[in-house]
């Protein structure tokens, strides 16, 4: 589902009317009835309900007057709050307001410039609709219309925003001043980059996304980078299952993983990848520490690989881990493996002998964070698995900038190594050399405990072994890993959920991905 920024959507708006030859106004009204159908599926029947929409001047604004009238119509108790003088309305705007007003709406404008009238006001009704600011908004919200935010997000009511929480960039999910933190979101047409970035992701609540008419076709032939992993798109892209497969249709994975102390990095990579779906994984460790991994994993294969002292991979261990992985089908290089000396050069020297795709993560980060420029020596494609921290490392650059940037963070390091990178966190993204984003719309809070990074790589490098392509492997691997969280946090509550939960959950959340648009907590994205 392709995920637009506020010009993609402006250029869809006008291709529609310009070429289509749909009116505005139908637009508009469209955008209403897709706000009011979503009111109606999240609340019930509107007869009776008492109703406040606040407005604003612009579409938005006008979007909430449709509403006004549509809910009427219902039966609904509707309340407008206009905050501009409506002489000020043009357009579509001031024709919804005019259509509103002669069917008898009741409105106040402008209100009082007391936020306690309005927060007043506001807790007299059971639902609040929230139109003031668009995509449109480039400036911090101050002043009256700062209280008006305060008030609405103060008075404890359910609040639907119109496309998107008014205050929030529709772009980056930055707050611009203050920003309304609504229940649910009716986004329309498409979604806005901005819902799923920065703070986007704690604002917008449930998403909905709503038809306004424009044909099918524009959106398709689009030209936008960034989209939206669906459970629709993962059903398709699962490896196939024939009724004559034997265990060496699913590939063999390896796993070079573990170090004394990070036994447990290696074990959840290891099951992970056998959970989801690879028919053989083998687990490369260092000699001292085989016999502890061994007797922690019965379905996995284990080989003892020569190691220092430290209990860790050495320079002797080179040769042995290179006929070890070149002779799968996918490889894993990193969990747990530490961060000696002789184990850094240990990765510098496998990336460009490698024969088959694989993944670093974890420690493999911190030892080609030391010279990116290893990996232009690699001749098979590389998925690389940050979390934010390994991020700055890979870039030079402090924490607080790839969070005030994820997006471009991702693209920044896909680009200069050529390689795809997951940049985990809440709404995970996968970038690609090409400029592309990919967004994960699953996981949650709960997710966030030492481990969980290995669950994903394990799932990655099992989807890789089983033939998928490395973006495939990545977009289907994000997706299945915080699907699995969200169904463990169901069964266990998201307080008490440990890496191990996940690792049970990932056949669940096979089944459930070719049912279901997305899992059962989190961010939920609906049409």
């Amino acid at each position: 589902m392709k995920v637009v920024t506020a010009k993609e959507m402006q250029a869809l708006d006008r291709k529609a009317v310009k070429e289509c030859g749909i009116p505005s106004l139908q637009l508009m009204e469209r955008a209403g009835e897709g706000v009011v159908h979503a009111l109606e599926q999240a609340h019930g029947p509107m007869r009776e309900k008492s109703v406040s929409i606040v407005v604003g001047k612009g579409n938005n604004g006008g979007d909430g007057l449709v509403v006004g009238r549509l809910l009427m119509k219902r039966g609904a108790k509707v309340q407008v709050h206009i905050l501009v003088d409506p002489t000020t309305f043009i357009g579509d705007t001031l024709a919804n307001f005019t259509r509103y007003r002669d069917l008898g709406g009741m409105f106040i404008a402008p209100p009082p410039f007391s936020p306690s009238y309005i927060l007043t006001s506001l807790k007299e009704s059971e639902l609040i609709v929230d139109a003031i600011f668009g995509t449109g908004l480039s400036k911090p919200i101050e002043g009256m219309f700062a209280e008006v935010v305060e008030s609405i997000n103060e008075s404890h009511r359910p609040i639907v925003s119109i496309d998107i929480p008014s205050g929030l960039s529709g772009d980056t999910g930055t707050v611009l001043g203050s920003v309304i933190h609504a229940t649910q979101t009716v986004t329309l047409a498409v979604p806005k980059r901005g819902l799923f970035l920065g703070q986007g992701i704690t604002c917008s609540g449930d998403i909905v996304v709503a038809d306004i008419g424009i044909p099918p076709v524009y959106t398709d032939e689009a030209v936008v980078m960034t989209q939206l992993i669906t459970g629709s798109y993962v059903a398709t892209q699962l490896p196939p299952r024939p009724r004559d497969a034997h265990k060496g249709t699913f590939g063999h994975v390896g796993i070079i993983a573990g170090s004394v102390g990070k036994t447990g990095a290696a074990v959840l990579t290891s099951q992970a990848a056998l959970r989801t779906g690879a028919g053989l994984v083998s687990l490369a460790t260092p000699e001292t520490l085989n016999d502890t991994l061994e007797s922690m994993l019965i379905e996995v294969m284990t080989v003892p690989i020569p190691d220092i002292p430290i209990r860790a991979f050495g320079l002797s261990s080179v040769t042995p881990l290179l006929e070890f992985a070149n002779k799968k089908t996918a490889v894993a290089i990193g969990p747990g493996i530490g961060t000696h000396q002789e184990t850094i050069a240990v990765v510098m020297a496998l990336i460009p002998q490698l024969t088959v795709p694989y993944v670093i993560d974890a420690d493999g980060l911190t030892a080609i964070a030391m010279n990116l420029a290893i990996l232009n020596a690699a001749s098979t494609p590389i998925i690389l698995t940050p979390h934010p921290g390994e991020m700055a490392k890979l870039l030079g650059c402090t924490n607080a900038d790839v969070s005030h940037n994820r997006l471009g963070a991702a693209t920044e390091l896909s680009q200069k190594t050529e390689t795809i990178v997951i940049l985990k966190g809440a709404r995970t993204l996968i970038a690609c050399p090409d400029g592309s984003v990919d967004i994960c719309p699953t996981g949650n809070s709960g997710m966030a405990t030492g481990g969980t990074g290995d669950v994903l790589t394990g799932i990655i490098t099992g989807l890789l072994g089983q033939g998928l392509s490395p973006r495939t492997a990545a977009m289907v691997g994000v997706y299945l890993h915080g699907l699995a969280g969200d169904i463990a946090a169901t069964a266990h509550g998201s307080c008490g959920i440990i890496a191990s939960d996940l690792v049970a959950s990932i056949p669940q959340a096979i089944t459930t991905a070719k049912t279901t648009a997305t899992g059962p907590l989190g961010q939920h994205i609906g049409e």
